[in-house]
């Protein structure tokens, strides 16, 4: 028995009547409402808790940016894509509205319900406009006069006044005004646009911090009482201001979600770094997939406002609360509270050189293995850093999806060319929402002498990997790291990826011969040791996985465990149920979009899937096969189980070969993910994402805790 073959159109149902695939934006959406999860959970921290409660709406803002406007346009045109559970478009979108009103309706629940009272019992008070005390309301009106009222311009919609341009996703006030003049006349409408430089969130002007002293000791008191109150509420409480001789009648924030992909045709754009820009400059311009809004408005302008911006209310969300949650992530930003943040964590040095030794002779000795951010990423810049310094490096060659604003990467990589050396760097311009920092570092490591290498025509490279040339007593040696996630320090300590350093002439060879594909012309390169998408990635994890089933029909022992952030491809899961069938033992660890349905009889028994959502973004990827009367085969890698990752990206993925290695990846690190009892969720048949049964007299244990509780055992 094989599994089903590329081409073959899968049923959609099972024999025993279940479906065969779960959709993917639906799927999406529950691991949105798991991260939603912890903002409600009262395990975490307060100030934790506030903070996912923005990264669920960051979260949806790209979802509808992205996916719901793709499904818009194919609704709207004649072609029209099925998913893989073979809905179209409009069905999808139908039932995305209905599972997004009920989410954001628990968004706003848990706000008012928990964050805010929580909040203000810790001395943080978030204070509407009617809510101001005298003193603070002519503070509130003093800033709005020195600092707001100066940048806003005051827009009219009427028949002399078009309609103006709408910013996506920037903050507005429509106002709804009446002519005392004209008593019966309707009410008119204006726009008050506010600009992004404006800060969304105000601190209202602090009382003076208390002290006692007694036999000449002072004493600190309790943190002070901290009050904010949101830009939005002091537009609206001074709207009239801007309309003298009119009357406000109503004052409501808005914004407006366009869709924001970027259309680039690369085969005929000759100035790859051009077209990106003018893509940038339209994307304020796209068509709006979503408009919300500040529940009370009069339904008259809420019926203007979506005929002037062409969306239907079935896009049009009223929200009972604060406007764009994702603004919430500055109060924690601002506040130095770390009884309400988690526990300060310090991770391990990783690769240790504190005795003199340098970074090529550690590597040079062995292989080494850094799991972020539980081992420290500064050995990655140092890495970098040390080759552009080394006078016997020749070439650096490096790979840039995103970075951070001031990486010490970029300033690396300037300094080698600076200092003569020959510097490669293949920067992503379409890494989504990176474009504009891309093309900044890009003309930055131009200017510097760096060879710079604007991807390849119809693919993304994802690959995460540095290859440094260095000149040695036994002629040219290449040293290579290679990872899972991108060369951004500030990530690296949210999320959760591998770092591997290796001199193998095996694999250092290979990351050569990729180089050399994205910078010249190969039309076929071919790995035997790497996998590297788009060439041989897909076939050979479909070989992997064929191997698992025959061993398993063969009655040899055949598991298969593999931890990702999305499983979407249709002829990876044909193959994993076939391998189930088969009786292979399947574990999947997917932290956001499966399409996967475990645990189905006589089609995914064998298969078992968990999200792990928690205090870090889960981001690694690993694979382990069994392969039964061999050595098993790990892998680690750039890249997901998705259409886009196997064929329309540039991806890397890497076996590892030192016995240690293996062993932290299969017995303590996958070992702890698939123990988590705390934040890892089971996916169901029927689609939903339950807690882990606690197993009779056993503690609850976290796969996060336990990777922080290793590091410090290691310093």
């Amino acid at each position: 028995m094989s599994p089903l073959s590329k081409s073959s159109p899968p049923p959609l149902r099972s024999a025993g009547g279940k479906a065969l695939y779960f959709n993917r934006e639906l799927s999406w959406l529950a691991f949105n409402r798991r991260v939603l999860a912890q903002a409600w959970d009262l395990r975490n921290p307060i100030l934790e808790r506030l903070k996912f409660l923005a990264i669920v709406a960051s979260n949806l803002d790209e979802f509808f940016e992205i996916r719901v406007a793709g499904l818009i346009q194919q609704a709207e045109s004649d072609v029209a894509e099925l998913s893989i559970d073979g809905l179209g478009p409009r069905e999808q979108l139908r039932r995305i509205h209905s599972v997004v009103g009920t989410q954001i309706e628990n968004q706003y629940r848990c706000w008012s319900e928990t964050i805010v009272p929580e909040l203000r019992g810790a001395g943080i008070v978030f204070k509407t406009a009617r809510e101001l005390n005298k003193a603070e309301l002519r503070w509130v009106r003093a800033y709005f006069k020195k600092q707001v009222a100066p940048v806003i311009t005051p827009l009219a919609v009427d028949a002399s006044h078009p309609f103006p341009q709408i910013g996506n996703k920037s903050l507005n006030v429509v106002v709804s005004i009446d002519d005392p003049a004209a008593p019966d006349s309707s009410p008119s409408m204006a726009i008050l646009p506010v600009p992004r430089i404006l800060p969304r969130v105000v601190e209202i002007a602090p009382a003076r911090a208390k002290s006692s002293r007694g036999r000449g000791k002072s004493t600190r008191t309790k943190a002070r009482t901290r009050r904010f109150i949101l830009l939005s509420e002091i537009v609206k409480l001074c709207a009239s201001s801007f309309f003298s001789g009119y009357r406000v009648s109503g004052a409501h924030a808005f914004r407006v979600t366009r869709n924001s992909d970027l259309y680039i045709d690369e085969e005929e754009s000759e100035n790859l770094l051009k077209k990106i820009e003018e893509e940038l400059r339209n994307l304020r311009r796209g068509a709006a997939v979503r408009i919300e809004i500040e529940d009370g408005v009069a339904d008259p302008i809420f019926d203007e406002l979506c005929d002037r911006l062409d969306i239907s209310s079935e896009y049009a969300f009223r929200l009972n609360g604060p406007l764009n949650l994702v603004r919430l992530m500055s109060v924690y930003e601002m506040l130095d509270r770390p009884e309400l943040k988690y526990p300060p964590f310090r991770p391990s040095p990783g690769l240790g050189t504190a005795d003199g030794t340098s970074m090529f002779k550690a590597i040079r000795a062995k292989d080494h293995l850094l799991h972020h951010p539980f081992d420290s990423f500064e050995p990655v810049v140092r890495f970098v850093e040390d080759a552009a310094r080394d006078p016997r490096v020749v070439a650096i060659k490096q790979t840039l999806y995103r970075t951070s604003g001031d990486s010490p990467i970029i300033s690396a990589l300037i300094e080698a060319s600076r200092l003569g050396k020959q510097v490669t760097a293949l920067v992503e311009l379409k890494a989504r929402g990176d474009e504009a920092n891309n093309i900044q570092w890009a003309r930055q490591l131009e200017e510097a002498g760096v060879h710079v290498v604007y991807g390849v025509a119809g693919l993304k490279i994802h690959c995460k990997c540095c290859l440094v040339v260095r000149r040695e007593r036994a002629g040219m040696r290449h040293y290579a790291h290679l990872g899972t996630g991108n060369y951004n320090p500030r990530t690296a300590r949210l999320y959760t990826d591998f770092s591997y350093f290796t001199a193998r002439r095996g694999m250092t060879t290979e990351v050569a011969k990729l180089f050399n594909s994205l910078t010249g012309f190969v039309r076929t390169p071919r790995f035997s040791e790497m996998l590297v998408a788009p060439h041989n990635y897909h076939a050979r994890i479909q070989e992997l996985i064929l191997r698992e089933t025959r061993n398993a029909f063969r009655g040899k022992p055949a598991r298969i465990i593999a931890k990702m952030n999305s499983l979407v491809d249709r002829t990876t899961i044909q193959n994993l149920y076939a391998a189930s069938k088969a009786g292979v033992q399947i574990d999947l660890i997917v932290r956001g979009i499966c399409c996967l349905v475990p645990g189905v009889r006589y089609l995914s028994e064998n298969i078992r899937v968990r999200s792990i959502v928690g205090r870090f973004l889960e981001h690694s990827r690993a694979y382990y096969f069994e392969n039964s009367g061999g050595e098993p085969e790990i892998f680690i890698g750039s890249g997901d189980w998705m259409f886009r990752n196997f064929f329309r990206r540039v991806e890397l993925i890497f076996p590892v070969e030192a016995p240690s290695l293996r062993r932290r990846i299969v017995d303590d690190i996958l070992a702890a993910h698939l123990r988590d009892t705390v934040n890892a969720r089971e996916l169901k048949p029927n689609g939903a994402y339950l807690p882990v049964a606690l197993p009779p007299g056993a503690k609850p244990f976290s796969s996060h805790a336990h990777c922080m509780r290793q590091s410090r055992r290691k310093k």
